[in-house]
């Protein structure tokens, strides 16, 4: 991989975590004189509970173009995202599943769907994730999310499920 690549890499990166982060918006409060409880302060990291809240950690289908491994640049966001609750949820794992579209012979789409898992997996390791946290599957064309021939369903069905198994 040459400099540049890397260095493009790295701020896309940077650009996607800024992105993912948690906001939180601050409301005023009446001033009162009893003594108030407070929660503890969050440390910014993930919880469980944010895999169903969480806008960006909710998105767990990676679409790919026909017939490639490549990730397309509208998922790094993503990608840092789920990188980020791995670093910050050790204990927690998640395999990919890996798809294809109906075109092909059974072979080559079992594996085009384990490259375009590696491809994700590659993704989230680079963004921070543990390679001991991530297990690749590939389904090929047997788990299709639509039956049509047409391209609006095959392009449903080239895609890489993110399943977290332990959270």
């Amino acid at each position: 991989m040459n400099t540049t690549t890397r260095v493009l890499l790295a701020a896309s990166i940077c650009v996607a975590l800024a992105a993912c982060t948690k906001k939180v918006k601050e409301e005023e409060r009446p001033v009162d004189t009893t003594p108030v409880t407070t929660a503890p302060v969050s440390d910014g990291r993930y919880t469980p509970a944010d895999l169903d809240t969480d806008a960006c950690l909710r998105q767990r289908t990676v679409y790919f173009d026909f017939d490639q491994d490549t990730l397309r640049p509208e998922f790094q966001a993503i990608m840092a995202c789920h990188a980020k609750y791995l670093s910050d949820r050790p204990e927690s794992r998640v395999t990919l599943e890996g798809n294809a579209d109906e075109r092909g012979t059974r072979e080559y789409n079992l594996g085009l769907g384990e490259r375009r898992g590696n491809a994700v997996s590659g993704a989230l390791q680079g963004a921070g994730g543990s390679a001991g946290q991530i297990t690749v599957v590939s389904y090929g064309e047997e788990r299709p999310t639509c039956t049509e021939s047409n391209e609006s369903c095959w392009q449903q069905n080239r895609r890489v499920e993110i399943v977290y198994t332990a959270k």
